[in-house]
């Protein structure tokens, strides 16, 4: 078996398939106050990608899809940037609505948290103007992310760990391979958004599917 939550020419995936696309809250909207939506963002506009498509900005989204919501100034110190840094882009990934402000909090704090667990790609008519201006950002997208998942995997020792396969398959046995592979995958999904549900020794294991024609 293959890996990557990552786009392909498809509907690249991190981590898991999409509903609609999420809009940044409303002033004065009611939020779930310590969780975003379990839904993953479906990302359907080139704006949208190429506002994600930064090594600060993915790196915002990680660390606040692991710690929850955390300020301009702790997100720094967790992946080594300045605070002046974090708060620009906090601030253009809330503009899309990636992130949103998560609350009061003491003195002049001011957290951020994500709006979605995840987000997906999708595809676009091809042959378009439109189309090819999607495939250049969702490319884009997907290979700065794949790029990030590669350095992590390789900075661990997997042993023997690691799987490879080929599928002869149609076009709608391959969806159907695929969508049973990410129900498996995300059978643990819940603990992402709640820490007392996680067993003591657990530690957070980053699952990337990759399929694509073996040509």
């Amino acid at each position: 078996m293959s890996q990557s939550n990552e786009p392909e020419q498809r509907a690249p995936r991190t981590p898991g398939s999409g509903e609609a696309e999420a809009q940044p809250a409303r002033a004065g909207e009611a939020r779930t106050p310590d969780f975003p939506s379990s839904a993953p963002r479906r990302l359907t506009d080139p704006a949208s990608m190429r506002a994600l498509s930064h090594p600060v900005r993915l790196a915002l989204i990680e660390v606040l899809t692991l710690q929850g919501a955390l300020t301009a100034t702790q997100a720094a110190e967790l992946i080594d940037e300045t605070p002046t840094t974090c708060s620009f882009h906090l601030r253009q990934l809330a503009k899309y609505g990636f992130v949103e402000e998560a609350g009061p909090m003491p003195g002049r704090s001011r957290p951020w948290r994500i709006t979605r667990l995840g987000w997906s790609v999708e595809g676009a008519a091809a042959g378009t103007s439109a189309g090819r201006e999607h495939a250049v950002a969702a490319r884009h997208l997907g290979d700065l992310t794949l790029e990030r998942q590669l350095e992590r995997h390789r900075a661990h020792d997997h042993g023997t760990k690691r799987s490879h396969t080929v599928w002869w398959v149609t076009p709608n046995e391959a969806d159907e391979l695929q969508g049973e592979i990410e129900k498996l995958v995300m059978r643990y999904r819940d603990r992402l958004q709640d820490p007392e549900s996680r067993p003591a020794d657990a530690e957070a294991m980053e699952v990337v599917i990759l399929t694509h024609p073996f040509a």
